[in-house]
C-alpha cells in the first residue's frame, strides 16, 4: 500500500460486510430461544423484524413483591481451550451456566440473556462464518437447557486487543435478567446448625480454574498439551482437550423446579445455595454462610472427575489449593432441612442429575471438608 492510497475500515481488519452477516447468523439463533419465554415473565416481543429492529418485553401487571436483577459473567479463558481443539459448539454451555445458575442460587428465575461475543477479526473473507454458527448452535442449545430466551448476540471486532491459540481466539462475556418474589428470594440468613447440604456432581473443571489447567497441562506435556491422550479410570482413551472441554452442566432447570422461581409451585425449602466456580467450596460455600455466622461440614463429596485428578496429580497441587480452585466435583450446593435431602436427590434424578447429602450446617463457623484423598481440610 503506497502513500496515496486510501485506508479504508476493511484494511483495518474490519469488514462491515462480513460482520453483518456475522451478527444476522446471531439474530437467527436469538429468534430460535423465543419460545422460551412465551406466556412467562420476560417474554420478547419484537417490534420490527429485522435483526437491528427494537425488542421489547412487557413489564406491566407485575405482582407486587416482584422484583429483578441483572449478573454479569463470562466463559473465561475455557475459550482458549475451544480454539485448541476447534470445537465450538459447546463454549455456549459455560457461558450460560455462569449467567443462569448465579440467578437461581438467589431463588431467582432466568428469563432473558445477552452476550458479547469480542474477536479478533473475521477476515475479508467468510472462512471464520462457520465458526459463528457453530457458536450460535450452542448458544441456543443452552439456552433452551436453562429455559431462557437470547436478547441479543453482539459481535465485536477487537483486533490486536484479542489474542491467543489459533486464527480465531475470542472471549464471550454476557448478562442475565432474572426476575423472582422478595419473600422467596434466598439470602442465606435462615441457615442454621443441622441443616443438610446437598452438592449437585459436576465431572468436569465448569469454568474456574482454567488458568491453572492450563499452566499445569503445558508445564507437563509441552504447549500442544491439548493432543496429549490419557486413559482415565473409567476408561475411555481422550484428549485432555476434549476433556478440559467438557460443557458446564446447568442447573436452571432443577433449581426453578425445587424453589418455585417467579411463579411457580415451591417444592423444596432452600435455606442457602451456592454455585461453585471461582474460588472453589471455600469461597462459594463461604459467601452462602456468612449472613448467618455459621459454618459446614462436608464429609460425603463427589469425587472429583478423572481430568481434574489427572491435572492435580501432574501438577503436584494439594488438596487445600484444589479445593479453594476448583469445584472438585460439585457444581452447586443447597441448604435444606434433614427431611428434605431425599427428595431434593429425587427431584435431581428426574432433571438427570446427581445428587447426595454431603454434609451438615455447624454451629461454630468455618468450613472443614474430608477431601477425596482422605485429608481433613479447613478454611
Amino acid at each position: 500500500m503506497d502513500d496515496k492510497t486510501p485506508i479504508t475500515y476493511s484494511n483495518a481488519g474490519v469488514d462491515v460486510e462480513i460482520e453483518a452477516k456475522a451478527s444476522r447468523i446471531m439474530y437467527e439463533a436469538s429468534r430460535q430461544t423465543y419460545k422460551n419465554r412465551k406466556g412467562k415473565v420476560g417474554n420478547v416481543v419484537q417490534l420490527f423484524d429485522d435483526f437491528s429492529g427494537l425488542k421489547v418485553f412487557p413489564l406491566g401487571g407485575l405482582p407486587y413483591g416482584s422484583v429483578g436483577s441483572i449478573g454479569f459473567d463470562g466463559a473465561g479463558t475455557k475459550t482458549e481451550v475451544s480454539c485448541r481443539i476447534k470445537r465450538f459448539n459447546t463454549i455456549a454451555f459455560d457461558l450460560v451456566a455462569m449467567l443462569t445458575d448465579d440467578a437461581v442460587i438467589r431463588g431467582g428465575e432466568p428469563a432473558l440473556i445477552g452476550s458479547v461475543l469480542d474477536i479478533k477479526s473475521l477476515g475479508k473473507d467468510e472462512r471464520y462464518l462457520p465458526v459463528v454458527r457453530e457458536l450460535a448452535r450452542g448458544y441456543v442449545a443452552a439456552a433452551n437447557e436453562a429455559n431462557v430466551t437470547i436478547f441479543n448476540g453482539e459481535i465485536a471486532q477487537m483486533g490486536a486487543l484479542i489474542s491467543g491459540y489459533g486464527e480465531f481466539p475470542f472471549n464471550w462475556g454476557g448478562a442475565c435478567l432474572w426476575f423472582g418474589k422478595r419473600r422467596r428470594l434466598i439470602s442465606g440468613k435462615e441457615v442454621k446448625p443441622g441443616q443438610r447440604v446437598v452438592v449437585f456432581h459436576e465431572p468436569g473443571f465448569r469454568c474456574n480454574g482454567l488458568s491453572l489447567v492450563r499452566k499445569t497441562y503445558e508445564e507437563k506435556y509441552g504447549p500442544e498439551w491439548h493432543q496429549n491422550r490419557y486413559s482415565s479410570q473409567s476408561g475411555f482413551d481422550i484428549t485432555l482437550g476434549d476433556a478440559v472441554m467438557r460443557p458446564s452442566t446447568i442447573y436452571t432447570r432443577l433449581m426453578i423446579y425445587l424453589h418455585g422461581g417467579f411463579k411457580g409451585k415451591q417444592r423444596c425449602k432452600i435455606y442457602g445455595a451456592a454455585h461453585i466456580t471461582g474460588g472453589g467450596i471455600p469461597e462459594k460455600l463461604g459467601r452462602m454462610l456468612r449472613p448467618s455466622g455459621h459454618g459446614v461440614h462436608l464429609t460425603n463429596l463427589f469425587i472429583p472427575g478423572d481430568c481434574v485428578l489427572h491435572c492435580q496429580k501432574v501438577g503436584y497441587i494439594s488438596d487445600y489449593e484444589a479445593y479453594k480452585t476448583w469445584n472438585m466435583g460439585q457444581g452447586m450446593a443447597v441448604v435444606v432441612a434433614p427431611k428434605d435431602v431425599e427428595t431434593v436427590i429425587a427431584y435431581a434424578k428426574m432433571f438427570n442429575v446427581r445428587a447426595q447429602d454431603a454434609g451438615e450446617i455447624k454451629d461454630e463457623p468455618g468450613i472443614h471438608i474430608d477431601s477425596a484423598n482422605g485429608e481433613q481440610l479447613g478454611y
